[in-house]
């Protein structure tokens, strides 16, 4: 076991400010309870439904560090861990954000974690169980996790197939949250309280989402996340036309099909 000094991380690292967050079920208790006991956490849903968010709010409950990793095809267990670099003509090891965490007791989330490469899997595991250690191969060494450090990741199962979806090795090491786009009267708060927009406004900016969302399977893969609902209402805020801030901030970003686009379009044309 390699029992370092334990590394403090920089303010960047915390959440001072209360972000915004809306609780739609019980998964602010449930992940307390899974931080208590040491228990790593899988969220799991549709891009743009809180997830990050929600991981901002309870960094910020729990007064921990939060260091976030955006996974991608190219992301190795030694982008994870860490890996000799040349400084000044020296060789030197540098931690990588999982190290990092292990080492200061942070909360370690690893967003849209089945993009990452299958070996990124090799180095979780072993956290991700009664043992919580990080082996650093490369150094011949096992980093033990101290009592605060939290592995946290997502994925959305929207996007499953063959090539990414998460083993059953993996998932079944972890509690597991589910989170969807919040009801009607949720998400038009949610738009009100983030955008700064009135009551009726954000009333239709939900049907709209709410249309886009029944169009999944049929032209479009997803609908509106409520992200994007945020930001069609920042621009509508600033004095764009609705319709436009929708094509914009929405249908752009939701298809390239020409045939959809229209079809997303005269969706917002008939509430706006």
């Amino acid at each position: 076991m390699d029992l370092l000094a334990q590394e403090i991380l920089p303010e960047e690292y915390f959440i001072t400010d209360e972000p915004y967050f809306e609780p739609v079920g019980d998964e602010i208790a449930i992940f307390t309870a899974a931080y208590k006991n040491k228990l790593p956490i899988l969220l799991k849903g549709p891009t743009g439904c809180g997830k990050t968010r929600f991981m901002e709010y309870m960094a910020w409950s729990l007064k921990r560090p939060l260091i976030t990793v955006s996974c991608h095809d190219d992301l190795t267990a030694s982008d994870l861990v860490g890996r000799y670099l040349i400084t000044n003509g020296e060789t030197v090891w540098v931690d990588g954000p999982l190290a990092k965490s292990v080492r200061a007791g942070a909360i370690c989330y690893l967003d849209e974690v089945v993009e990452a490469r299958k070996d990124t899997t090799v180095v979780i595991h072993p956290l991700a169980d009664d043992r919580r250690v990080l082996p650093m191969e490369k150094r011949g060494l096992v980093l033990e996790a101290t009592d605060d450090f939290c592995l946290a990741m997502s994925y959305n199962p929207g996007y499953q197939s063959v090539l990414k979806d998460l083993k059953q090795s993996t998932r079944q090491r972890f509690v597991a949250l589910e989170f969807d786009y919040p009801n009607f009267a949720t998400e038009q708060k949610i738009l009100e309280k983030e955008a700064g927009i009135e009551q009726e406004l954000a009333k239709n900016l939900v049907k709209f989402a709410q249309m886009t969302r029944n169009l999944k399977g049929s032209g479009l893969d997803e609908g509106a996340s409520t992200r994007l609902l945020v930001h069609a209402a920042l621009l509508i805020k600033e004095g764009i036309h609705p319709v436009a801030a929708c094509k914009g901030a929405i249908a752009q970003a939701l298809t390239d099909d020409p045939e959809m686009l229209s079809a997303v379009n005269e969706l917002s044309a008939s509430l706006f």
